[in-house]
């Protein structure tokens, strides 16, 4: 499945257990001796959720949330149950989908902008962190289930971030790495590019746009809602009153099959 050319394997272990090691998510993720992925997807049964959704990077990290595969997960279990809505557990919380005029709309949870909930390794301004990296500066720090870096800039499409994200997301101030994204507002879409924690450079990433726009919010650039425009394609953004993000954007069945792996 994808989620605006953010792609994953998923694995339904509801049907039949799956075991799963960081070599085994890797080697399934290698685009050239594998099936080939951004992100290997497992689901399981759960007492208090429609599912429960476990994440594995392409590197074979664990990660607690993904934006993207949320939504194609959501889709699924849409399809399968019949129901207005679903709920799918992950490590960073319960998560609610529904149908969307643009595909699925998930609500992704509270954003944290506390400077030891993202983490970074000290106490400091999260809105305008101070930290700069060649030629970066002042990002937004969120964490959205993972913990993000957004730096605004001039031009996203010009921003280096093939050469720094690799760099930012390792960098010390980040104690469980970053993802590292760089943003720019033009005519009120805010372009978006992001460099994903143990994944690289991906079409689209579905926390990221959450964390945009509550950084883009926090730094009074919008006013807690935008269309968050990745190589990918388009993503609706809201920032909630209630300190929840709901985003909502396409889901895409490639195919489906069975195999031994």
């Amino acid at each position: 499945m994808h989620g605006l050319g953010n792609d994953f394997v998923v694995v339904d272990a509801r049907v039949r257990d799956f075991d799963v090691s960081p070599e085994r998510a890797s080697r399934i993720a290698d685009r050239k001796r594998g099936i080939g992925c951004d992100q290997l997807i497992i689901l399981r049964d759960c007492k208090n959720a429609d599912v429960f959704m476990e994440i594995w990077n392409a590197d074979g990290s664990r990660v607690g949330a993904c934006g993207n595969a949320t939504r194609c997960v959501g889709m699924r279990l849409l399809d399968e149950t019949g129901q207005p809505a679903v709920s799918i557990k992950t490590d960073a919380g319960l998560l609610k989908a529904t149908h969307a005029p643009n595909g699925i709309s998930v609500n992704m949870g509270l954003a944290h902008t506390q400077w030891d909930c993202i983490p970074l390794a000290h106490p400091m301004d999260t809105d305008s962190a101070d930290f700069t990296y060649g030629g970066l500066s002042a990002p937004g720090c969120v964490n959205m289930g993972n913990p993000h870096a957004v730096f605004f800039v001039e031009d996203a499409e010009e921003a280096p971030i093939e050469s720094l994200g690799p760099k930012i997301e390792t960098h010390t101030l980040f104690p469980e790495r970053a993802n590292v994204s760089v943003a720019s507002i033009k005519d009120g879409i805010l372009r978006l590019r992001v460099w994903e924690r143990g994944a690289g450079i991906t079409e689209a990433c579905g926390s990221a746009a959450c964390a945009s726009v509550v950084a883009a919010s926090r730094k009074g650039l919008i006013n807690r809602h935008a269309t968050v425009r990745l190589d990918g394609g388009d993503l609706d953004i809201s920032w909630l009153e209630d300190g929840t993000v709901e985003m909502a954007g396409p889901a895409t069945l490639v195919y489906a099959g069975e195999c031994d792996l």
